[in-house]
């Protein structure tokens, strides 16, 4: 699950880049909020990389996808493109979830199959 999960928050990271480059053309916005913001979006899909496997990590990626979406009111190709990669999340968690059962069930077949070298 960490594999896929991470996959999909690099690329919100690069995302919520260049979404920042777009808003910092609206002339009501502060360049230093924008980037403020967008740098702990960034930040944060980072430091999930490390964290989605642990307890509350898929929750707090539901958080971000959750704010990439209301980035829309900002910048509105983000309602697309934060539905894009909400969907892309529940997939790696969907999927991820099913490999690592699959890997483990494998790894316990290998384990009970191999002979005893004593």
């Amino acid at each position: 699950m960490r594999t896929l999960c991470s996959s999909t928050l690099i690329g919100e990271f690069f995302v919520i880049g260049f979404a920042a480059l777009v808003a910092m053309k609206d002339p009501d916005l502060a360049m230093s909020t924008v980037w403020t913001v967008s740098g702990i979006a960034m930040f944060l899909c980072v430091l999930l990389c490390g964290l989605v496997t642990r307890p509350g990590g898929v929750a707090l990626g539901w958080a971000l996808q959750i704010a990439l979406i209301a980035s829309g009111f900002i910048v509105p190709t983000m309602f697309f493109l934060g539905a894009i990669f909400a969907a892309l999340w529940w997939a790696s968690v969907h999927y991820g979830k099913k490999v690592d059962e699959a890997k483990a069930r494998f790894a316990a077949q290998a384990d009970s199959s191999t002979p005893d070298a004593a």
